[in-house]
């Protein structure tokens, strides 16, 4: 059975972080679904590139997914940050000890809103760990605790990734799909 992983995504979201993220896992074979926060499907990156959604989020809430990742980049983690319906999801999702992930500005925006970073070492884009409260800062490319999974930015995307290919489905594919990338 194919793992499904859920990416947020709203105008402004980190261009190299979005596409890596679904190009990465679809690479390992995990059913991607990509999901927008906004009234439409198209939406905007941060550096200009035009992206469409597979849905709408609010039609998907309900769904079992094995992952749910959040792009970083600005203003597109605020959007996802002030998002509700999203914020309740990834916490049921945290709560029932499935993965949930985000790189760059995210984290520190959005998880850190959310409450689900208490007590877990972390990791996010270096300028925003002074947003940080109730967690541990580590200045390291990717930081995985427990079912959180993080990450500092868009040069640390390939890398985050992978690491969530290895957390959904094992280290074996993560080489495969590492090796075939030249990585």
């Amino acid at each position: 059975m194919s793992k499904r992983a859920l990416i947020a995504v709203a105008d402004g979201v980190e261009d190299l972080e979005c596409v890596t993220l679904i190009d990465v896992l679809r690479r390992a074979d995990v059913e991607v679904l990509v999901a927008s926060i906004e009234e439409r499907r198209m939406i905007t990156c941060a550096r200009g590139t035009r992206l469409t959604a597979d849905t709408m989020l609010v039609d998907v809430l309900a769904q079992d997914f094995d992952l749910i990742v959040l792009p970083g980049g600005m203003p597109g983690a605020q959007r996802l940050a002030e998002f509700e319906p999203l914020a309740e999801r990834v916490r049921r999702q945290a709560k029932a000890g499935e993965l949930f992930a985000a790189i760059c500005a995210a984290p520190a925006l959005a998880l850190q809103q959310y409450g689900v970073l208490r007590q877990r070492r972390m990791t996010c884009y270096p300028a925003f760990s002074d947003r940080l409260s109730g967690c541990t800062f580590v200045d390291e490319a990717v930081v995985v605790d427990g079912n959180c999974i993080t990450s500092q930015g868009p040069g640390t995307a390939l890398a985050f990734a992978l690491a969530l290919v290895e957390q959904l489905v094992g280290r074996s594919a993560r080489s495969e799909v590492a090796k075939a990338m030249l990585v």
